[in-house]
């Protein structure tokens, strides 16, 4: 438990440490009211959102371009959530991001302290969102930090370790930025507007760019508890980098929640209440 955060309406218990020493319960404030816990609804066990291939979106084969188009325009309209694959991101650079990020989670926790966060900008290592007093919690920690503007790119908020860490961030934002850019132009087209549109709506180049990284800890009732509580994105659009070996993100379909199964080095891209007002997710937390 840390006491030391300013503006925080708690103490701050980290997940993870509550993780290691729950035994067969987890504290009341994770226990999710009956109708926001977890359900699986085995009529929907082969329901996934589309997987779209990339590869010849812009290239010569006008045929090939347009059936990938109209994929995408199907998706945002039906789901407003897609998985896409061969997107131009190295799969190496993925991994690399994803197994760094898991580095990070499992540095002892003084060293991870060092970057715990407050309410007001939320960057850094935290636990919870908003000051609601007596607020039932998500079971997750996570990490947050501001990529763009450069104004914004506070690197003293960056970790330090794993070494090399912050090299690997900041090519994976790069790489990030340009395919997000590649997809607004998509849907700029999509809807029938000058392909810059939305990029330039979203700031041009001075667009805005986050990070944020969840940690799920294993729980020992994870029927009681989800990891990230049903929502949908404020932004223009969220580019999420999934565990493929364990599914968890819910999307909200025709009033049923339908688990994603994430293709290996597929990003999902979940079109944001800036473009699109569209299906809540969440994140059930995997069985162990």
């Amino acid at each position: 438990m840390f006491n030391n955060q300013p503006d925080w309406p708690e103490p701050i218990v980290r997940v993870q440490s509550l993780s290691e020493s729950c035994i067969d319960s987890i504290p009341e404030k994770y226990i999710k009211t009956s109708t926001d816990r977890p359900s699986i609804n085995s009529t929907f066990d082969d329901a996934n959102i589309p997987i779209i291939d990339l590869g010849g979106l812009f290239g010569a084969d006008q045929d090939v371009s347009a059936s990938i188009l109209r994929q995408i325009s199907d998706a945002c309209k039906e789901w407003g959530f897609f998985q896409i694959t061969n997107h131009g991101v190295s799969p190496d650079l993925m991994d690399k991001a994803r197994e760094t990020w898991r580095q990070f989670f499992h540095l002892p926790m003084e060293a991870k302290q060092q970057y715990a966060n407050s309410p007001k900008t939320y960057e850094g290592y935290g636990s919870r969102l908003g000051i609601e007093k007596g607020a039932i919690l998500d079971w997750s920690d996570y990490y947050y930090l501001h990529y763009l503007p450069l104004f914004l790119k506070d690197y003293n908020k960056w970790p330090a370790l794993p070494p090399s860490c912050r090299e690997v961030f900041d090519e994976y934002g790069r790489e990030l930025v340009k395919l997000c850019g590649r997809l607004m132009k998509v849907l700029s087209i999509n809807l029938g507007l000058d392909e810059k549109i939305l990029q330039n709506g979203f700031g041009g180049e001075d667009i805005g760019a986050c990070l944020r990284v969840n940690f799920y800890p294993k729980c020992p009732r994870p029927e009681l508890a989800l990891g990230l509580s049903s929502h949908s994105d404020p932004g223009g659009m969220t580019m999420l980098l999934p565990d493929d070996q364990v599914p968890g993100l819910q999307v909200r379909k025709c009033d049923n929640w339908i688990t994603v199964k994430p293709a290996r080095h597929a990003f999902i891209v979940n079109i944001g209440d800036q473009i699109q007002v569209s299906n809540l997710p969440r994140t059930i937390i995997p069985t162990w």
